[in-house]
């Protein structure tokens, strides 16, 4: 099966110089105005794994500038990020970072993005939208010496629960209330089962898709890129590389009460198995609150609460300290009355929502990157 790939063939992101206040911190981020020159290729490539469902993909609206909470909207009209544009209005572009994506089931398909920022350019143009690598990018660009390759392996609408259910999950029973408020105890699929649930005592109906389905895709599709780095890679001279990150953003897909029980859970589960998979023991792992929408009350509060038990701050996970780090991104929710759409699960569309996310994570996986040295 052929995963879709996107690239750029020579640089990505915007420049940003920016001070922000991320996750209830006051700290001001600054990033330099880049100097335009690509990243010393005598160096190995640092390789960020970008996962999750429709909000890595990225929503985050482009423009027109007439739209409310477009980046059009955000830079041109009311004179946010004024670091995104050069002194002629036009966007900038740098040189040292490249993105690929590559996405299940969807052919091949290369784009340069050699001026990526370039409004004439398809990717950034008023109905095109960006995701957290916009941020990411921009900040571990900075951060690096040298190249740097945000590798994205996912698509839309997958439940950590289920479709990114990572190797070696076990099967659970969970008391379901059915219609008439008949309780039913249920089996929930372990890895590699082929229905996601069934009644206790009787067998699994096969579907065709199984558990972990996406989990493997997602690996095997980076792991083809990261075998073939000079087809991505613009001037990789063999120099090898790294993975020394991973990058998560998902929640949606698993607000029921029986995959919400166990986000935490698989959530450990999965960063041990990506550290397995990519045979990167010592990469950091960072991921943001999100379950495109608020995030607190029901089960969208009960995945937030989830995703942060696994900071490795928090010690409840003692193996994780110094090397997870969970962002909390609630406060960068904006209404849908100044966002360019009311569609809560994908943030409304906001850009500002995605750019800022994008960047509080890339300022914790360098907070993780500077504690590790």
């Amino acid at each position: 099966m052929t995963p879709r790939v996107r690239t750029s063939l020579a640089t990505t992101f915007l420049t940003v110089s920016l001070a922000i206040s991320a996750f209830a911190q006051d700290t001001a981020h600054d990033i330099r105005r880049p100097d335009g020159k690509p990243a010393s290729h005598t160096k190995q490539v640092k390789v960020y794994v970008m996962l999750g469902q429709s909000n890595m993909l990225g929503f985050g609206r482009v423009g027109p500038k007439e739209t409310k909470g477009s980046l059009e909207f955000m830079v041109k009209e009311k004179g946010k990020y004024p670091f995104l544009v050069d002194d002629s209005g036009q966007w900038i572009a740098r040189q040292d970072v490249r993105y690929v994506h590559v996405m299940d089931q969807r052919g091949v398909d290369y784009r340069d993005l050699e001026k990526f920022g370039d409004v004439r350019n398809e990717w950034l143009v008023p109905n095109r939208s960006f995701g957290p690598e916009l941020g990411f990018g921009h900040v571990l660009g900075q951060f690096h010496d040298e190249p740097v390759l945000l590798l994205k392996a996912c698509i839309g609408n997958r439940s950590l629960g289920w479709d990114l259910l990572p190797p070696g999950s076990e099967r659970f029973e969970f008391e379901v209330t059915e219609r008439g408020s008949k309780k039913v105890t249920k089996v929930f699929a372990g890895y590699r089962d082929v229905a996601n649930f069934w009644d206790k005592g009787t067998e699994p109906k096969p579907v065709p898709w199984y558990a972990g389905r996406q989990y493997d895709a997602d690996v095997a599709h980076a792991k083809a890129v990261l075998k073939n780095l000079a087809k991505y890679v613009p001037d990789y001279q063999g120099q090898g590389y790294e993975v020394a990150g991973f990058v998560w953003w998902q929640g949606h897909k698993d607000q029921s009460d029986a995959l919400a029980s166990r986000y935490e859970l698989n959530l450990v589960n999965l960063i041990k198995s990506l550290r397995k998979d990519f045979a990167a023991p010592d990469a950091r792992f960072v991921l943001a609150t999100g379950c495109g929408n608020p995030g607190r009350e029901g089960l969208g509060l009960k995945i937030a609460e989830a995703q942060l038990a696994v900071d490795g701050g928090r010690g409840k996970y003692p193996e994780f300290k110094g090397n997870v780090k969970a962002v909390d991104t609630r406060a960068f929710w904006r209404e849908a009355d100044v966002s360019p759409a009311n569609q809560g699960y994908h943030y409304n569309h906001n850009a500002e929502t995605y750019l800022e996310t994008g960047l509080s994570l890339g300022w914790a996986m360098v907070e993780l990157l500077r504690a590790g040295k």
